[in-house]
Order: structure tokens, then sequence, then C-alpha cells
């Protein structure tokens, strides 16, 4: 029926990990099923056997699913059927797509799709650090062609200790969590949150993860090996060498050229650029549309080949900067007068506009997938609407790129928001719209984010800033150079796209991709070394407009004040079917919302006025029995004897105001200043050993002048 064949890689700490072929889906290319423990993944690929007409570019798609049965759960929503992808699912995605898509042979455009689907997962696995080896061995099993074999671990640092694939208990302790993508010889992706680390510990783990990733990669190719695989023949683009060195002849020295101007406008560039290749093009007679799309891929290479050997050359940049030179930045906060938050951040043509909204708990995101279930306080949207480039098409919605963007601003900043409800007792929703594009948008968002978080009185525990480094080599000739701050044409023209963020104690997030072979540890740690120079230097800037975060919240945001209770008293706080706590946030207007933490219940109370809140504190303190000698209540007449009145201070509880503290004059009978369902205020003086309260009205009354003594003589006449 089948023929099973299996790989074996054995981790470090005793578990294993198997890689199995021939079992399932025997129909696409390749398929592979790894198992770790009880965690599942079902991977494969298929690629067309013909590349689509005029296609000059890898068409690869990878989609990373997870099934809820995989962990044994229904998918919420009406239809309880999984839908479209998640964030979560997105950004795994990406992972690997990042990863694989260098390394395909640059002239193979057929439609390649990679999938890889959960299928069982232990509660206490991470499946996204398996996804990318799943992946890449469905490629290695099939006659794809491909530059591989990859793969991909998480490396954690846990009480001092690199952890390669640490369980989900363990991450938690990590101050170091990333993920690596490699080949045998090569780092090819990093991705990940650490909690304020040095560069060199950065580096280290890096290192650290390469060695695991060189295992998985052997253990692929020798699974290759014994299955005999041949990878297919292909010939997915037309050439014609004349045209190749008639463009070369005609252009290159005017590219060059164009070049050492050095415009600062990408589009005044971009236009004296193509400008060029349609005067070539203007040369030919007659080109069919086979021959245009030729024309361009030579333009294109040729356009990389002359700004690539201007900067090894030249020394000097496409804006005419200096390798480490920052743009210049320019930045406002408060710009946005109905917005709790906001912040404008320029750097050179990149721009971004930040606002931050506070809300209560009530706001928070709820995540629901197969594997992560919980509720998020702090959220971070990036948009990248087409504008922003110049470009005249319609804003579809956020895509991939978009999801990516946000999660690494996120991560930036996630660490550095006090998670104490009593410092910060908001859900913060942080929005980035970037307005102008010229390289380093998610960088740009993170320092908008930072201040506009400070405009919004948020207490970060420090400031936070990014930078996208980007690297120019030639290995033939070992040069190669760092460019600090890179534009999008160094985006797309070089080597590297390395995100660093942090604060001026260590990086807090980042993201690299390598397209290169062989990156050297010491241009990695050249890389970042010079990156903390530019964060520094952009934190500076910032620090210019908003030393600070500012010392109280704006007028017109809520505020939220949060208390802690016992936790066999929250039921009290709730009442029975929630009657108790609906009777407070109606009579106080509020909102009050308790979150079970430990052995105790943190009450968040959200109003749009201190006075409401300090009403309704008063309540719950009265029904846990946490009321303060001193305070004031509003108090209802309940019951009237010889002796005094009761009145209710609180819902279900009472207490007697005795007739001598009613009025600062004697009263014959309570009735002469007080009836049923009168309102009064009245204040706690003490509560004795029994528990009783001992309450005064007329303390809250002007007490009357003493009358004046009489004369002397007047007593004597008397």
């Amino acid at each position: 029926m089948y023929k099973a064949v299996k790989k074996t890689i054995q981790l470090k700490d005793g578990r294993t990990i198997e890689i199995e072929t021939g079992k399932l889906a025997k129909q696409a290319d390749g398929s592979v099923v790894l198992k770790m423990g009880k965690t599942m993944l079902l991977a494969t690929v298929v690629s067309a056997t013909e590349a689509k007409e005029n296609v000059d570019f890898m068409p690869l798609s990878v989609d990373y699913r997870e099934k809820y049965a995989s962990t044994g759960r229904f998918p919420g929503g009406f239809m309880k059927r999984e839908a479209r992808s998640s964030d979560y699912e997105i950004l795994v995605s990406r992972l690997v797509d990042r990863a694989m898509r260098p390394l395909f042979p640059s002239d193979y455009h057929a439609e390649t799709f990679v999938n890889i689907d959960l299928i069982s997962c232990d509660p206490n696995d991470l499946p996204d650090a398996l996804v990318g080896l799943a992946g890449s061995a469905a490629i290695a099993v099939s006659n794809i062609p491909f530059n591989g074999p990859i793969s991909e671990v998480r490396v954690a640092r846990i009480d001092g200790q690199f952890v390669i694939n640490p369980t989900r208990t363990d991450r938690e302790k990590a101050d170091i969590d990333m993920m690596v993508g490699a080949t045998y010889d090569n780092i090819l992706m990093v991705e990940g949150e650490l909690d304020e680390v040095s560069e060199e510990n950065m580096a280290e783990a890096i290192k650290f993860a390469h060695e695991e990733i060189k295992v998985h990669c052997k253990a692929q190719s020798e699974l290759a090996a014994e299955l005999g695989i041949v990878k297919r023949e292909y010939c997915h683009e037309h050439n014609v060498e004349e045209i190749k060195t008639g463009i070369r002849a005609f252009a290159f020295q005017k590219i060059y050229d164009v070049i050492k101007k050095g415009l600062v406008s990408k589009h005044e560039r971009a236009d004296a650029l193509h400008g060029i290749r349609d005067e070539y093009m203007a040369t030919l007679t007659d080109p069919d549309d086979s021959t245009v799309a030729m024309v361009k891929r030579y333009y294109h290479d040729l356009e990389k080949e002359a700004i690539r050997e201007y900067y090894l050359t030249e020394q000097i940049r496409l804006d005419g900067r200096k390798f480490d030179q920052i743009r210049p930045i320019w930045s406002e906060v408060d710009y946005l007068p109905m917005a709790h938050g906001s912040a404008i951040f320029t750097r050179g043509e990149t721009q971004s506009l930040t606002s931050v909204t506070l809300g209560t708990k009530s706001d928070e995101q709820l995540i629901d997938g197969a594997v992560f279930q919980g509720k998020e306080r702090f959220l971070l949207n990036y948009n990248f609407p087409p504008f922003s480039t110049g470009e005249a098409r319609p804003y579809r919605g956020v895509g991939r790129r978009e999801v990516g963007h946000g999660n690494l601003a996120h991560r930036a900043l996630k660490k550095m928001i006090p998670s104490d409800y009593m410092i910060n007792p908001y859900t913060i929703r942080v929005v980035s719209d970037i307005l102008e594009s010229n390289g380093s948008s998610s960088m740009a968002t993170v320092c908008a984010g930072t201040l506009a978080l400070m405009d919004a009185g948020i207490k970060i525990k420090n400031p936070v800033t990014g930078i996208a480094m980007g690297l120019i080599s030639d290995t033939k000739t070992g040069r190669f150079a760092i460019l600090s701050d890179i534009l999008g044409d160094e985006d797309h023209l070089g080597d590297m796209d390395f995100k660093v963020c942090g604060t001026e104690n260590g990086i807090t997030a980042t993201q690299m991709d390598i397209k290169v072979d062989g990156l050297p540890y010491e241009v990695l740690a050249k890389a970042l070394a010079q990156a903390r120079e530019g964060r520094l230097h952009i934190l500076g800037k910032i620090l210019e407009t908003l030393p600070a975060p500012r010392p109280d919240y704006k007028p017109h945001t809520p505020r939220i004040v949060s208390m802690t209770v016992a936790k066999d008293q929250i039921g009290a706080i709730i009442g029975p079917g929630g009657k108790i706590i609906q009777d407070i946030q109606a009579k106080t207007n509020t909102i009050i919302s308790i979150t079970e933490v430990e052995n105790a219940g943190i009450v968040q109370i959200c109003a749009p006025s201190g006075d409401a809140i300090n009403t309704a504190i008063k309540r719950i303190k009265a029904i846990i029995g946490d009321i303060e000698i001193g305070e004031i209540f509003d108090a209802t007449v309940k019951s009237i004897m010889e002796y005094g009145a009761f009145v209710e201070i609180m819902p279900g509880k009472e207490g007697l105001l005795h007739i001598s503290e009613i009025e600062w004059h004697r009263l014959k009978r309570v009735e002469d200043a007080l009836h049923l369902g009168q309102v009064i205020q009245v204040q706690l003086l003490e509560i004795d050993n029994r528990g009783k309260m001992r309450l005064s009205r007329k303390v809250l009354l002007p007490k009357p002048e003493p009358q004046a003594q009489p004369t002397q003589p007047e007593a004597e006449k008397s």
C-alpha cells in the first residue's frame, strides 16, 4: 500500500524529531509528516511544471494552518470551521517564506505552493519552531529545484542558558526569544524579542541556534539521498545575449552618472533611471512583449550591479549620505487633539502618524486560536496605504506585510509597557499610519509609538527606537559596506535588511533577512554595533521632542483606578447574577471589571470623572468591609427609633445614627430633623471591636457660634 521512510533527529535534551515520507499526501510533489512527541505537522509542496508567460519572479506561496482538532477544540464563531488565517498563522507563514524564498534558483518562475498543517499538538509544545523544518523537508523529498535545505529553530535564554525549542512553560521565563532560519552554511532569517539584551548576547544566541540547524539540514540531505531524489530540469527564461550586451554598453555609465548626482528624492531618482531604460527601448525596432520584458529584466540587473559597484567604489550612498549617517529627523507630539496620545515621526522620506487609544478591560483583544487562547491588552496596528509611496491603486486592507511589520513594532514596545494593573490599568491600542515611505517604515512606527505612548501619559519603562541596517557586499573581492537607516532602494538592491529595536540599555526586538550566501559573524557584530550608534542618535532626537512621559493623562482620557481585593470577596462584589456590580455601575456611571490574579482580584473602575470613581470605590469597600474611618457617605434613612435612625450607607450595609449626632442642638424627637427615605450625608467616626459603626451627621454641618457670656453687672442684677 505504501512504503514509509523515516529520519530521526536527536535533540540535546532527549526529545526526538521524526520526519516521515511516503505515507500521506503522495500525489503532492513532496510531502512529509514531522513528529515531536504528540505534536505533528503535515507539510506538502506542489510546483507547476511551467512558468506563466512574462513572469520574472518567484511566485512562492507559503501557508501555515492550524487545525482546531489538533488540540481537541471547536473553532469559534457562527460557522464553527476554520476560516481565514489568523495573524499568528500569517506570522509563522512569513517566517518560513522569508527563509525559503532566496534559495530558489533566480531563473525558476513556476508557481510553487508550500502548505504546512498542524494536525496534532501537545499543549506544552510550540509548533512554530518546527514549521520551517517541515516545509523544507517536503521540498527536500521532491524534485523541485532548491538551494537548501533549511531549518528554523527557536532559541531562548533561560536562567542564563541557551535552549533550543523550549517548551511553552520554559519560554515564559526567557529573556531572549528568537526564531533563527538558516542553511547548513548561512544564516538567512532572524526574528524575535529580547528583554533589553546586549548585542553580544544576541549574536551568541544566533550562533548557538545555527549549530542545531546544521544537524537538521544534514538529516534532510541524508533523507533525500536515501530516496534518490533528482531535481527537475526547467527553462523559465528566454535570453538574447545580443540585447544583454547591448543594454550594458548603452546604459551602465549613464546609470552610474545618475547615481553620482546624489538625488535625495526617490521619485526624482527613479524617473531619471527609468528614463535611461526608455531611451534604450526607443532604439529597438517594434519590440514585442517578450522583448520588452527581457529588457526590463536586464536593465533591473544592470541597475543593481551599477549601484552596488558605486557603493563599494565611491563609498557614498544614493542620497549622498555616509554609510553610518542617519537621515534628517523631525517629530511632534499631541498632533491629534482628541486622541489620548499622538505623534508624528519623520525620518527622511518616511513618516508615521501614530495615535494611542486607552480603554478598559472590555477592550482587550480575544485570542482564540487552536494553540493559543487568552487576551491581549497591548495592541499595535500598522497601516500602509498606497499613497505613502505615490501609487495610484485602491487600498484593499491589511496584507501579510502589514501584519508582519506591525508585529515587529509590537514586540519592540511590548516589554516596555508596565504590566502591573496598579501602574498601567489601561488596555492600549497603538495605530501607526504610514503617510510617506522610503525605507524603515516599521522602525518609524516604533519611534512614533514611543512618543505617542509618552504623550498619552503611559509610564513606559524606557523609550524605544528602531533602525534598519543594510549590506552591500562582493564575495569575490571581500568588500562590503554596512548601511545605517536604509532607503527603499537599498533594501531592494542590497544583501540584508536588518531591523534592530531597543532602549539605551539593550535590544528589545529584531528582524533580519539575508539575501546573500555567507554572512560572517564579524560582519554581523559590526552591523549590530553600528545599529546601536544609530539607535542612540535617534533616541536623542525624539527625547528632544518629549523627554519623558507626561505626568498625567489628557483631560478627555477616561480615568481608571485599580484596587486589589481578596479572592473570596469577588463574589460579594459581583452579587447574585451580577446584580450588585450592575447596580454600582448604573448608579455611579462607571464601568467595573474584575480580573482574578493568583489569590487576589484586581478591580478596575473606569469613569469620565474622579468623583464617580470615588463613589464606586466607597460602595465596593463597604461591601468587602474595607471602609475607612473618616469616610463620608450618602446615606438613606431606613428606620427611625427614639434614640436615633438606622441609615444605609451602602446596599445591605446599615449603621446607627444616634440622635445626639444628628444636629448640633438637642433634639427631642428624631422626626424633627429626619424622615424615612431621606438621603443625608454622614461621616464614619469609628468602628468598635464588635464591628458596630458610629456615624455622625452633625460633624458635616456648620457648628453654631458659642453664645456670648453676660457681663459682670448684668450677672449681679440677675
